[in-house]
């Protein structure tokens, strides 16, 4: 592994929140590539470059300086990743003084540099695991370079599976540590499904479900997922599940998880596709018939926000005028009086089912997340 000048600021920035002192990083050349005086980087340190080669720790006194070209009182240390010196990190000051602080200084650099390194690795496997996944959804047929490519990333392509799509909202970014968070708390249970970014706001899971009847255990386990993305993300999600599929049909899968999910969206919830009836229907009309829609039900009472809000709450409660009435917490008295304005506005006779099933769709397609 290169100890490269970008990653050598990063260190330099973190090891500065703890100690106050002039440090500089050093490559296998012996020339400086960061440091908290900027004067140096570029110069060349002869007390690094012979801390690299006899792979130990080198004192630099003011004697020292003299004699040795590029150097300042303080420590060198050899920083070793993988059994091989990859650099030095040199702390200026007092020998005695400082002393005390190299192997803390040391040990931190090595951890940064592991962190930087195995960051990198698990950043390249998600980008060759989701590249692998969209091929996986569009071929028709799985050439020999295909498969290899799962043999690769040791996935069977023959289990039966189902696509679980996430949406997340207010999070413009996944940071790609955070999935791996996620998978930490759902692998104990399904240690065989595939967590892949799906954009910047989605996340994909190839769930490999151990029966066909355990719907009740994964719903289960999505509510655990919604409320550690709640919790530790701060932010709301909708989850649509798929039904289950050989591995030759997955692009079905997903094709059914995206229907559930625009339904799930409306309501943060979690919907599986086979539970969809009517919304099956209404998720193929497009958006500018839904916009015209309302325009034609709701266009003289789209001002009127309390209005709206009472009949999303009339069809909440399976259009029950007791059960709004309380939800509202408003006498039933007040509920007939706004249904009496809204036929008004509208035209419509909600005593009469056609313009019932009007309103409701008008109301739907109002509350429609992901539009086309």
């Amino acid at each position: 592994m290169l100890l490269l000048p970008s990653l050598a600021k990063k260190i330099i920035y973190e090891v500065k929140k703890l100690l106050d002192e002039d440090i500089i990083i050093v490559n296998v050349e012996g020339t400086i590539i960061a440091s908290t005086d900027e004067s140096r980087i570029g110069t060349f340190h002869e007390g690094a470059l012979a801390s690299i080669k006899e792979k130990r720790k080198v004192l630099v006194t003011k004697k020292d300086e003299e004699q040795l070209k590029g150097v300042k009182a303080g420590l060198n240390l050899p920083v070793v990743f993988s059994h091989d010196v990859i650099g030095v990190i040199g702390i200026t000051g007092e020998p005695d003084r400082i002393l005390p602080y190299g192997e803390l200084l040391q040990k931190m650099t090595e951890l940064l540099i592991q962190e930087s390194y195995y960051s990198e690795q698990m950043q390249w496997q998600t980008r060759m695991l989701e590249s692998f996944v969209f091929d996986w959804l569009q071929l028709k047929d799985w050439s020999s370079a295909f498969i290899e490519r799962a043999q690769l990333l040791n996935i069977d392509l023959h289990k039966r599976r189902q696509v679980i799509l996430a949406y997340v909202k207010e999070q413009p970014d996944f940071i790609h540590r955070d999935i791996w968070q996620l998978t930490h708390i759902w692998k104990e249970s399904y240690p065989f499904d595939l967590f892949i970014q799906w954009g910047n706001d989605r996340l994909l899971i190839l769930h490999e479900p151990r029966n066909d009847r355990e719907k009740e255990t994964l719903t289960q386990k999505l509510a655990q997922l919604q409320s550690f993305l709640q919790k530790e993300w701060g932010t709301s999600s909708a989850l649509g599940i798929g039904q289950i599929f050989e591995g030759q049909a997955l692009k079905k899968s997903y094709e059914q998880a995206e229907q559930a999910l625009s339904v799930a969206s409306k309501k943060d919830g979690i919907v599986f596709e086979e539970e969809l009836r009517l919304d099956i229907c209404l998720e193929e009309i497009s958006s500018s018939t839904r916009q015209e829609f309302i325009k034609r039900i709701l266009q003289t009472a789209l001002k009127n926000e309390e209005l709206i809000h009472t009949f999303q709450t009339f069809f909440q409660h399976n259009m029950s005028l007791k059960l709004t009435a309380e939800a509202l917490h408003i006498h039933i008295n007040t509920l007939h009086y706004r249904i009496k304005k809204l036929e008004e506005l509208t035209g419509l006779n909600l005593k009469h089912f056609p313009d019932v099933i009007s309103l409701y769709l008008a109301l739907y397609f109002l509350d429609y997340p992901l539009k086309k």
